[in-house]
């Protein structure tokens, strides 16, 4: 498992800039995940615009945002069917502000009394009447973006229009707590799933287990999360059960990738037998083998290893058999450790794929890769209370990551593994007809 630590960023990390026909694109992120703040320079593509292009247009969707939780300490948060309080919510209008010298058009949210008669937005009325307060905020979301310290960004611009942290604290809770939510109520039997990686992380020293699963597309998917150690049984199988009450059919075979756990592999082979094609993560292996070897004799392992992953899975298999007994004279834990589980680092090899899904599928890097956007998000929580804090927390991390997951490797080929997966949709990709050469 592999520990999610904060990492200092380089400050000579690349910056991209969206030019101002994605403005909705930014405003509808926004305010859709406000408590994220998306990572600006992983959006923000096809660039033409200057910085101060980007922070006006970005600027416009945290200025919206701001204004919404403004005015929802003033009338309450909006509850649809219901007539509400004295104030009211009524809907929206266009508005001007001005950030850094320049009039910013933004929507801002109308409120009236019960009894008829406008009621003003507090943020939006600082906003105009002073106009230093703009250009505050445009000096804080241009420092927060050049070091990438985004969880400050929107605490500090609302703390300038006297909007308390602790409503922006409750839209964190309250979209980590809707995150975790959809992610459990996500149905399963609308894709048709080939492989699911499953493996765990820690954050703030707790263990979270993490699915995610491609589908014969391609795109990846987070399945699910659970709270426990991937060594802990009843933690494996719940998270396993919850996947197939949500529509994973048992019926179909599937390609599970996952790291060194017995407690794991037993769950899988319980609840899907000899239907689960079981792919041991070839970097925990390695990881397991080299810790155990003198510096000296690291490289030529790691090497050994490398080249006999490439092989069929008869010669590569004889292959580190071989060296493992090479070792076991001075290096027995190493020895073992490589001959533990030897046949399932081979599973790739043997259901006959191609070398670009065998990289994409022999490892559980898809889990431990997102643990960027993981820190990201919970590295903003100062103190966690209680394990159910921690799932919130990581299941907005990932679904933010998810957002940005490409497609699997070596995509085109998907139909071998479909096939040795018995799908009965399995089929190679039409090669284009070439008429000309037809007709002659």
């Amino acid at each position: 498992m592999k520990r999610t630590k904060k990492k200092p960023q380089s400050a000579s990390a690349p910056l991209n800039i969206v030019t101002k026909q994605n403005e909705d694109r930014l405003r509808a992120c926004f305010a859709e995940n406000s408590q994220l703040l998306l990572p600006m320079l992983d959006l923000l593509q096809n660039t033409r615009a200057s910085i101060n292009e980007l922070m006006h247009e970005a600027g416009r969707g945290l200025v919206e945002q701001l204004l919404v939780i403004s005015a929802a300490e003033v009338a309450g948060e909006k509850h649809p069917g219901r007539k509400g309080g004295e104030i009211r919510w009524h809907g929206s209008q266009q508005g001007q502000i001005v950030m850094d010298e320049r009039k910013l058009s933004v929507k801002r949210p109308r409120l009236r009394h019960r009894d008829g008669g406008e009621v003003p937005v507090p943020a939006y009325e600082q906003l105009n009447e002073n106009p230093r307060l703009g250009e505050r905020m445009h000096e804080i979301m241009v420092t927060g973006v050049a070091t990438r310290k985004y969880g400050k960004v929107l605490p500090e611009m609302a703390g300038t229009v006297g909007i308390s942290k602790s409503s922006v604290s409750r839209e964190f809770i309250k979209a980590s707590e809707k995150a975790l939510a959809e992610l459990k109520a996500r149905r399963l039997d609308d894709k048709d799933f080939l492989a699911i990686y499953i493996d765990g992380i820690i954050v703030d020293s707790r263990h979270v287990i993490a699915a995610i699963g491609v589908d014969s597309t391609g795109d990846k998917r987070l399945l699910g999360l659970a709270s426990g150690s991937s060594e802990n049984a009843q933690v494996v199988k719940d998270l396993l059960r919850g996947l197939i009450e949500r529509g994973l059919s048992t019926e179909h075979e599937y390609l599970f990738v996952v790291d060194g756990s017995k407690a794991l592999r037993s769950a899988i082979e319980e609840l899907f037998g000899e239907r689960a094609h079981v792919q041991r993560c070839r970097v925990h292996k390695q990881r397991n083998v080299l810790e155990r070897l003198p510096k000296e004799c690291v490289s030529q392992t790691a090497a050994i290893m490398r080249a006999a992953y490439k092989l069929p899975a008869k010669e590569g298999m004889a292959k580190l058999k071989t060296h493992a007994a090479w070792l076991k004279s001075k290096h027995p834990d190493a020895s073992a450790a490589l001959l533990e589980g030897l046949e399932e680092t081979f599973t790739v090899n043997e259901l006959g794929l191609t070398p670009a899904l065998m990289r994409g599928l022999s490892t559980t890097n898809i889990i431990e890769n997102p643990n960027g956007a993981v820190r990201r998000v919970a590295g903003r929580v100062k103190r966690y209370r209680d394990a159910d804090m921690v799932l919130r927390w990581t299941a907005a991390g990932f679904l933010e990551a998810e957002k940005h997951f490409r497609k699997i490797l070596g995509v085109k080929d998907l139909w071998v593994l479909a096939t040795a997966l018995q799908r009965p949709t399995a089929k190679p990709p039409e090669k284009p007809v070439d008429h000309k050469l037809k007709a002659a």
